[in-house]
């Protein structure tokens, strides 16, 4: 795929679960990691990861439930996607790799990821970049009805399974894009490579179970863990960027609710839409390497 020229594809064992990984396979350089979204891939990157990939080991893992990733079985309490077992995959992947440390990027689903992977193993993040979101408590504390028009999938994929399921595999593809193609504000921002990665993977039964779980976990047990943190913030820097085009920022102030959650926090409102690693790459790189090279 485009961008991910000298890079690698393996199935790496993160100790639970089995995830996919795309790399550049230089480990003797400090560790980047990526993490997609939903409904998404590694694929999302594609543009992004070649402004690092000179001075970082990038890595680019589909998240458990996505992808060519593992899906484990289902549990009633949603453990199973719960942000805290998806984020310590993540820390298997560096183990994997032989890092103590990484800096972190997460988009969507990813950046949930990512906060609790850097409130779980605030050792292993160095420094991490949150794409338009805003901590999930705090978004589902604060919702209101113009969050939940733009952000209506938030409260199908939390349905009892097998609602959801159902609707969804009725015709896959068409739900992928309707869903996509509203929050790009109507448009298709994607590589056709990277677009056909998305769909196909997204048709298995298996991914659409999986990924209604991630949803299921952030409204249920997620929220008992961020609870459970009895007001422990992220230790580390963090940058958030999000989108003037998206409900980020028109529903929420970022800013101020990613301070409830981090000791030090910066960031910006960027010209894009949800989708806006694949938008305004040039941008967000700039952004994400001034940060990193500051705090890492």
């Amino acid at each position: 795929m485009r961008g991910f020229t000298g890079f690698v594809e393996e199935t790496v064992d993160s100790g639970a679960v089995e995830l996919f990984v795309r790399h550049n396979a230089t480990p003797q350089k400090p560790a980047l990691l990526l993490l997609h979204g939903y409904p998404q891939t590694s694929a999302m990157w594609h543009l992004i990861a070649p402004f690092f990939a000179e001075d970082y080991h990038v890595i680019c893992p589909d998240l458990r439930g996505y992808g060519r990733s593992e899906k484990p079985a289902s549990q009633p309490d949603h453990s199973s996607y719960s942000k805290r077992a998806m984020a310590q995959d993540i820390v298997g992947v560096l183990d994997h790799f032989g890092y103590e440390t990484s800096l972190v990027c997460g988009h969507d689903r990813g950046g949930r990821v990512a906060h609790r992977l850097g409130l779980d193993h605030p050792d292993r993040v160095r420094a991490l970049t949150v794409l338009d979101i805003a901590p999930t408590r705090e978004m589902y504390a604060n919702t209101t009805e113009a969050f939940a028009r733009a952000y209506w999938h938030w409260f199908f994929l939390i349905l009892p399974s097998p609602q959801p399921e159902r609707m969804i595999e009725a015709d896959p593809r068409a739900f992928w894009l309707g869903k996509n193609t509203r929050q790009a504000g109507g448009g298709t921002p994607y590589h056709p490579d990277a677009l056909e990665e998305y769909l196909s993977t997204f048709e298995d039964p298996d991914c659409i179970r999986a990924t209604c779980e991630d949803y299921r976990a952030a409204a249920s047990i997620d929220i008992d863990h961020d609870n459970a943190d009895c007001g422990r913030k992220l230790a580390m820097p963090v940058l958030a960027l999000w989108a003037n085009q998206g409900a980020i920022g028109r529903c929420f102030d970022p800013l101020a609710l990613w301070r409830l959650r981090a000791d030090t926090v910066q960031g910006t409102v960027l010209d894009a839409t949800h989708y806006m690693a694949e938008e305004i790459p040039d941008q967000i790189a700039e952004l994400m390497l001034a940060f990193f090279k500051e705090n890492g």
